[in-house]
């Protein structure tokens, strides 16, 4: 997706340890059409009949609720990061490692959101060892609900977890795959 990459290298800040920072207009502040755009592009790679959406709090919330729009409105499920006294009923749990935190977690969604009838597109903004897909499929996988595929804004290509995802069989589509930097500068590859 060209105005994507155009936008990360303009407004990205690649930090030591892998890290890009898309905060001023994905992740933190949000540019609304940008976001709009990033749906469209969902839809047009997903045109299965999709059901729901499912994410992760935080950043994923905010990119699957624009997207949304664009599947018909359907409903947006986002993954819990910790249990609270509103989380009841029974729960489809899964544990990820967060790649920019270094914390191991528990994640949560009542199972009365994901049902075996529901084809299920997850949306995150980054993919980069593959462990919060990974908890989402699990959770998917444990609705019984069927996987469409996987929508990421920012694959970290120069990472395993796109590989990982895509060895599974998973259907993963990434709007951007940034390489390794060289030399401080954002270089994508080829899609």
């Amino acid at each position: 997706m060209k105005l994507l990459e155009e936008r990360i290298v303009k407004d990205g800040v690649l930090k030591d340890g892998g890290i890009l920072k898309v905060d001023s207009f994905l992740n933190h502040q949000m540019d609304i059409g940008l976001l709009q755009e990033i749906g469209k592009e969902f839809r047009r790679l997903f045109p299965e009949n999709i059901t729901r959406i499912l994410t992760i709090e935080a950043s994923g919330i905010g990119i699957a609720t624009i997207a949304a729009q664009y599947f018909d409105n359907i409903p947006v499920v986002f993954a819990k990061k910790s249990m609270s006294k509103n989380l009841d009923g029974d729960l489809l749990t899964s544990k990820v490692i967060s790649y920019t935190k270094g914390l191991e977690f528990d994640i949560f969604v009542e199972k009365k959101f994901l049902s075996p009838d529901d084809n299920i597109l997850i949306i995150d903004d980054f993919l980069a060892n593959g462990q919060a897909l990974n908890g989402l499929i699990d959770l998917v996988n444990g609705s019984g609900a069927n996987l469409v595929g996987c929508g990421i804004v920012i694959e970290k290509g120069f990472q395993d977890g796109g590989q990982i995802i895509r060895d599974k069989g998973v259907h993963l589509e990434s709007l951007a795959i940034v390489e390794d930097p060289k030399d401080g500068k954002i270089c994508f590859r080829e899609q």
